[in-house]
């Protein structure tokens, strides 16, 4: 009888335990599952230390995130009356989004915490620097602050775009001992599939950083930048969903990012308060369209899409000029040539009706199809002046109000990398394209994205200008006397000093770019199902590399033969037809 007893209770406990199991799973399916990983990275280097530090080697060597009674492995850090503070600046080897864990031991006296400071840099500079110098900030991402440590044990802090920590022990007349510090680098865990490999090595790092750059912005939604801002601007999504199709493929972080700045936006808004975003977010409904072939994503837009045809048609005057309100902007460089924006804003109204008008025409829209083409035919009819605006130029080239070899001749070859911005040269690279001048835009590449990497980057910039190299120091070290110091000394409007993003997914434009143009990839039908190769070499030797696709991973190789042809190998997905482009 007793035993039961025994084991009804024990069926009855199991019951319980299944309960209690079923009512969290389903209390943990309800919440957002995170599509974020985290890896914990050792630092790779110490750049400066002062005070009294022992053992700071210790810090460099990889843990296990546990503290131990042992108190065997530590760097011990000693604040004396009349003494200096000690601190030590970190290098993690390359840029990351995350935070940071501090591992302790077992200091004497009291079992107090530690009071600390930490800095966050993107550079070297911007680590070693106070809130309000040369405009470090906590803007966005607190990435100067003071914590509490505790005795023997283990916190973790974050977070921001960093790559350089600083520490500094604020105490007066006490111990702190560190057995470790390592970054939570936290990111998307997926692969590149997409890749990219020619006869030039910085080329080819160039391509891997524009591509590295977005997947640092890949997070919950697809961001601007990892340290500032951390949020979805439309325009920005345009480079970066590119460089996202030819690396990355398919991820929910694009129609995700599409739809919060559609539904955060009801008409008559612009996305993000700015005319040409809006219409960015047309182009990039065809560009994932024709990319990843989802036609019932697509006819999800149609209501919002017919209705920002006809907010922008009304924004058309009769003299057949924009006259588009809300913010007028292309990108920051331009933003002091009115004449060069009106130029763009032209454009961009008419690449972006042409583009609704083929959307239109695929959904079965031919009411709003025939209003967009109406306009485009109207707008075409004024030819604004450029004003010397590449920015302008490019637009008005990709939008086919002027030939493309003419906004290249006369505008986009001056200066060579001059003027070009990290945002726009994107699209300067794809007029120079279209104009046939392929080895312009590669020498464009080296010249001005590979000054950068010059300099220490391991991620692409808010912003860079040629005329910053100019006895400038590089991020990854102290400024030595005398030197410019490269991301303090310099920037404009939003991205003054440190405020300047190191870390911008706009400046990606690079990578895709070389896959579409030197791989040649060129997609003619939705969800690829059908693509042109039409490689361009320049005076590379060699190049090959993949392009994900939703039926597989396509690769191609192209080789230069001694009399300058290029022999081609072509591996196509089941399901994707690849035609090697032929010269007429």
């Amino acid at each position: 009888m007793i035993k039961i007893k025994i084991e009804q209770k024990v069926r009855n406990s199991r019951l319980l335990t299944l309960a209690i199991l079923c009512i969290l799973t389903v209390q943990v399916s309800a919440q957002e599952v995170s599509p974020l990983t985290r890896q914990f990275i050792s630092p790779v280097r110490i750049v400066w230390k002062t005070g009294a530090i022992k053992d700071a080697e210790q810090l460099l060597k990889p843990g296990n995130g546990q503290a131990d009674l042992t108190n065997k492995y530590k760097s011990i850090f000693k604040n004396v009356a009349g003494g200096t503070k000690a601190a030590i600046l970190l290098d993690f080897g390359r840029e990351l989004q995350g935070g940071l864990e501090i591992i302790t031991g077992m200091w004497p006296g009291p079992n107090k915490p530690r009071k600390i400071r930490i800095r966050y840099g993107e550079s070297v500079s911007e680590a070693m620097a106070d809130i309000g110098v040369k405009d470090a900030t906590n803007d966005h991402a607190i990435r100067d602050f003071t914590a509490l440590v505790p005795w023997l044990g283990k916190a973790q802090f974050g977070e921001s775009g960093f790559r350089f920590v600083r520490i500094d022990l604020e105490d007066e007349q006490a111990e702190l001992q560190l057995k470790e510090v390592r970054a939570i680098f936290t990111y998307r865990d997926i692969p590149y599939t997409g890749s990219f490999k020619c006869s030039d090595e910085r080329l080819n790092k160039i391509w891997q950083t524009g591509a590295y750059t977005v997947h640092l912005n890949m997070q919950e939604y697809l961001w601007d930048g990892i340290k500032r801002d951390r949020l979805v601007w439309v325009g920005d999504l345009h480079p970066e969903i590119s460089t996202v199709n030819a690396v990355f493929g398919y991820n929910d972080v694009v129609p995700k990012s599409l739809d919060l700045s559609r539904d955060m936006t009801p008409l008559p808004g612009w996305m993000n308060g700015i005319s040409t975003y809006s219409m960015w977010w047309i182009i990039l409904q065809e560009n994932w369209y024709m990319h990843q072939g989802n036609l019932a994503y697509l006819k999800e837009q149609q209501t919002y899409l017919a209705g920002l045809v006809r907010q922008i048609i009304t924004k058309i005057g009769d003299d057949n000029q924009e006259k588009l309100d809300g913010t007028r902007f292309l990108d920051w460089p331009s933003s002091e040539n009115p004449k060069g924006i009106h130029a763009g804003l032209q454009a961009m109204t008419v690449w972006s009706l042409t583009t609704a008008a083929r959307l239109c025409h695929i959904l079965g829209d031919a009411e709003t199809e025939k209003l967009a083409k109406d306009a485009v035919s109207r707008l075409k009819s004024n030819v604004p002046d450029i004003n010397g605006s590449k920015q302008a130029a490019a637009l008005m080239a990709i939008a086919g109000i002027i030939p493309a070899e003419q906004a290249n001749k006369d505008v986009l070859s001056v200066g060579g990398a001059s003027n070009f911005s990290t945002f726009y040269g994107y699209y300067m690279l794809q007029a120079k394209a279209q104009a046939g001048d392929y080895q312009g835009a590669l020498d464009v590449i080296r010249q001005f994205w590979g000054a950068m990497l010059d300099l220490g980057a391991t991620t692409f910039w808010e912003d860079f200008n040629l005329e910053w190299l100019s006895n400038a120091g590089r991020i990854d070290e102290l400024v030595p006397n005398g030197k410019k110091d490269i991301h303090g000394d310099y920037g404009a409007y939003c991205y003054l000093g440190f405020r300047h993003s190191l870390c911008h997914g706009w400046a990606s434009g690079p990578t895709a770019w070389l896959s579409e143009h030197v791989l040649g990839i060129n997609v003619l039908e939705p969800g690829c199902r059908v693509i042109q190769i039409n490689p361009h070499l320049g005076d590379l030797t060699f190049a090959e590399g993949t392009y994900p696709t939703p039926q597989g991973v396509l690769y191609v190789k192209h080789t230069k033969r001694e009399d300058g042809t290029i022999k081609t190998e072509i591996k196509a997905p089941k399901g994707v037809k690849a035609i090697l482009y032929q010269k007429k």
